[in-house]
């Protein structure tokens, strides 16, 4: 939207639920904001759909191309899907109530998306993955799925070296002597596999030659529940949970490494983002992200989302040859970092004008 915006011969409309304050200062983009009750995604998610198909409705005889999100509003447009709920059943743990509620809200994003990708024009997917996914799941013609990687902010998100790294780590209170492996993403569920990194760690800390601590980035209702964990195995010293952040990029350039067994990952832009910043990230082969891996990161890619000791000694192994896994990831940090979010934008826009 904000690259639509900036080139000033276009009309834009943005349907919300929030927006980012240079899109609401742009002259040339409207934003439709509209009301989430109580903050809950269930019950804002209906009038969101509501909203888009009414403004759809009011700007089609003018020609307009549109882009809806996954399920998000079932218009026949350019449908751009970042994360496919017909791919993966999370796993939840907990009360039964929350529970319920997580299969409640998974049935009904479920419809969502069968009512919305069938009558798209044009579906834009973020990997290969997702591509593969949507065809298989929803039975999609391949030849109207299309993949359009992201970008990236080069500035936020520049390569960090030796000094930056010990400011941040001091920032931090942390040795500058002492690795870190940084974990980021949500404890509200288990699709991160934030389980498998911590059994991972509490076998390594047992090790006298592992000395790397773990930073956890990222919150859920989980979070207090593995707080409590941490301090029972005693591990509260080696396992520090930062909560949510919103200083990622400067958090990450303390990192000498980051891990991201998740058991689904349509991408994975947290690890794109450390790639951007040259830190040898460990992340499972079949996130969509891997697909920028070449050969000479494989000893990064996690094949068992599930086994820790699978996980243990690929970090072991990282551990060993920090320097030389900070080389190899170089070339790919080049790329990603030169592939910015207007090279994204426009490739997207690129596809809608020709295929919706």
């Amino acid at each position: 939207a904000g690259y639509l915006g900036s080139t000033g011969t276009r009309e834009v409309h943005v349907v919300t639920h929030r927006a980012w304050p240079d899109l609401e200062a742009c002259p040339a983009i409207t934003v439709h904001a509209v009301r989430r009750p109580f903050g809950r995604h269930l019950l804002g998610s209906p009038l969101l759909a509501r909203a888009g198909r009414r403004l759809w409705d009011g700007l089609r005889p003018r020609g307009v191309k549109a882009i809806v999100n996954g399920g998000n509003c079932p218009v026949p447009c350019a449908n751009w899907v970042h994360y496919l709920h017909a791919a993966y059943a999370p796993l939840m743990a907990g009360p039964l109530g929350r529970r319920a509620k997580s299969a409640l809200t998974r049935r009904r994003d479920l419809a969502a998306e069968r009512a919305a990708l069938p009558k798209a024009r044009v579906v834009i997917c973020n990997s290969r993955r997702t591509k593969e996914d949507v065809v298989r799941c929803l039975g999609i013609v391949d030849e109207r799925v299309h993949v359009i990687y992201y970008g990236s902010d080069p500035i936020r998100f520049s390569r960090v070296d030796d000094q930056g790294r010990l400011a941040a780590k001091k920032a931090l209170g942390v040795s500058p002597e002492r690795p870190l492996v940084g974990f980021v993403g949500a404890l509200g569920d288990r699709r991160k596999a934030f389980d498998t990194v911590f059994a991972a760690f509490e076998t390594l800390s047992g090790r006298r030659d592992w000395d790397a601590d773990l930073m956890v980035v990222g919150s859920g209702a989980e979070l207090p529940a593995w707080k409590a964990r941490a301090r029972a195995a005693g591990l509260d010293g080696r396992i520090r949970f930062l909560g949510f952040r919103s200083d990622v990029p400067e958090l990450m350039a303390a990192f000498d490494a980051v891990v991201h067994p998740a058991r689904y990952e349509a991408y994975g832009l947290s690890v794109h983002e450390a790639l951007c910043r040259g830190i040898p990230a460990l992340v499972s082969a079949s996130a969509g992200v891997a697909e920028h891996y070449p050969s000479s990161m494989a000893d990064l890619l996690i094949h068992n989302p599930d086994d820790a000791s699978e996980l243990a000694g690929r970090l072991v192994a990282w551990r060993h040859a920090m320097e030389a896994f900070r080389e190899r990831v170089e070339p790919v940090s080049s790329a990603l970092r030169a592939r910015t979010w207007d090279v994204m934008a426009r490739e997207i826009v690129e596809c809608v004008e020709r295929f919706a």
